[in-house]
């Protein structure tokens, strides 16, 4: 035997081991967009935070990442992939931190946004990397399977493990846990990660850098503010703001000898497409699911664990599918796989809009496990179709493109979603008599109502804490129809731009 042959078992071991680090960095972001579902009540009632400061709780994580993600992804082409993977994690770790011990709400908000920061620069890093680790276009596709279990599988198991802290620790464990994590993926990624940078990529142009935060950010901000309290100056001056930036943005690409994003990778059907259908395709589903932990909870009458016990068809469906997803291309198409994936996350949606109260558990979770499935096959798809569609030296701004639609999604599906739900819920009535103050303490959010009614007689508590769970009962369907609307426009759009999927392009030699 040679030693040829001797040393490719070995190099194959490495690399599914360097491959293991990217999977659990993954884990740990996607974990911390969702975990903090289940630690709101416990949140709102500590820390004594409005409803404003726990959708900014919620949202600023996800604007941060999604504004910095395309500026991280092409940093990353420049100095290292591997190299802003390791940055970042330890920013990660100290970030946790800081949100595990925040005093204020305020002070949340602010640890929140330093983890979307980190976020921004690992996310793109673990993507781009797999095409480092994996030239072979059968182990990419099965590790992108993986990835994309650990993405779309750790969101749905962000619940669970907040439920598990949460029924023997404070709030705070919920993001303390990622610091012993990331105090492993430091050293064990120097070791196996390999490093992958585009070779000639020319300067990091910073005014490109401040206009694509600018851009995104003030494009979200105004969406937000104008679906929770409609059109007013402020939004309109953020939309106005977020679209000139980005124009100026364009234009300056397009002038550039070495611009910061090739503008010309949107030429490609296929990359529009798929970028186009994460957005909708979270957009639709991430704002329910957000407020689904909390229906559990409040309405329900769940302790923690069990609240995140029930997210877990979700889990087995993305998990099971995703590792299934390549031989459904190979029998079928990417552009057959892509959209029934979309349909099925539109038909999960779609019978949660006659959901009440007294609406039993088995529906809501047949619901969540065709959600996961048509998940894992949207996502594992449009990742393989991403990384397969442009050439070596562009694939971390192409990852970050896609993960920038991804996580914009779900800011804007938390928004928007969160919005219509809470739009429908602080129009219940509360029974005559009730104090003022407590009439806005129950209008604020579900758990302000609960907070609301210890405070009355009991049988005047019972009926505001009835009228408020069937008011955000209401909102969550309401949320629903509309997240299922756009899963199906999505799912359009895919069939639509991926009529003529287009080749991978050939490889240019990159470092490594």
């Amino acid at each position: 035997m040679t030693s040829t042959s001797h040393r490719a078992p070995r190099t194959n071991l490495r690399r599914w081991l360097g491959f293991s680090v990217l999977v659990l960095t993954v884990l740990l972001v996607v974990i911390d967009g969702t975990v903090l579902a289940m630690a709101i009540p416990f949140i709102t009632r500590d820390l004594a935070a409005t409803s404003t400061q726990m959708l900014w709780i919620g949202d600023i994580y996800s604007f941060v990442l999604g504004g910095l993600l395309v500026s991280m992804g092409t940093l990353g082409d420049r100095i290292g992939r591997k190299k802003l993977l390791l940055i970042g994690a330890g920013l990660f770790g100290l970030a946790s931190a800081l949100a595990a011990y925040a005093p204020t709400a305020e002070m949340l908000i602010v640890a929140r946004a330093l983890l979307g920061v980190a976020g921004a620069t690992l996310m793109p890093s673990t993507l781009s990397l797999i095409r480092a680790l994996f030239p072979d276009p059968d182990q990419r596709r099965t590790a992108i399977g993986i990835w994309t279990a650990a993405t779309a599988g750790g969101g749905a198991l962000g619940p669970l493990v907040g439920g598990v802290l949460l029924e023997h620790f404070w709030w705070g464990s919920v993001f303390l846990i990622n610091v012993p994590v990331i105090a492993l993926i430091l050293p064990v990624g120097v070791l196996l990660l390999p490093e992958a940078k585009n070779p000639d990529p020319g300067p990091w142009d910073l005014p490109s850098v401040g206009l694509s935060m600018v851009g995104i950010i003030g494009l979200v901000y105004a969406v937000k503010e104008i679906a929770a309290d409609g059109f007013h100056p402020a939004a309109a001056l953020a939309a106005a703001v977020g679209a000139v930036a980005l124009w100026l943005f364009v234009r300056r690409q397009k002038r550039l000898l070495r611009p910061l994003i090739d503008i010309d990778l949107f030429r490609n059907k296929a990359f529009s497409g798929v970028v186009g259908a994460n957005l909708l395709s979270v957009l639709g589903s991430a704002g329910l699911i957000y407020f689904l932990s909390q229906y559990f909870q409040l309405v329900q009458g769940y302790n923690p664990l069990k609240a995140g016990l029930a997210g877990l068809p979700t889990t087995a469906g993305v998990i099971v599918v995703s590792l299934l997803a390549g031989a459904l291309v190979a029998r079928t198409s990417s552009r057959a796989v892509l959209t029934t994936g979309l349909v099925l996350m539109g038909a999960a949606l779609a019978p949660l809009v006659l959901l009440s109260p007294q609406t039993g558990y088995p529906l809501v979770g047949a619901c969540l496990l065709l959600s996961g499935i048509g998940l894992s096959m949207t996502m594992t798809t449009a990742n393989d179709i991403v990384l397969s569609s442009v050439r070596k030296e562009e694939v971390g701004a192409a990852a970050s493109i896609s993960e920038t639609g991804y996580e914009l999604g779900m800011a804007l599906g938390i928004a928007t979603l969160g919005s219509v739900v809470m739009g429908v819920y602080q129009r219940f009535q509360v029974p005559a008599g009730t104090p003022a103050e407590l009439s806005a303490m129950a209008h604020d959010s579900l758990a302000g109502a609960a907070r609301a009614a210890g405070e009355l007689p009991p049988s005047q508590g019972h009926e505001l804490v009835t009228a408020a769970r069937e008011a955000f009962t209401s909102g969550l369907a309401s949320a629903a129809g509309v997240g299922a609307l756009l899963l199906l426009a999505a799912a359009a759009m895919a069939w639509s731009l991926l009529k003529d999927l287009e080749p991978a392009p050939s490889d240019t030699p990159v470092d490594h």
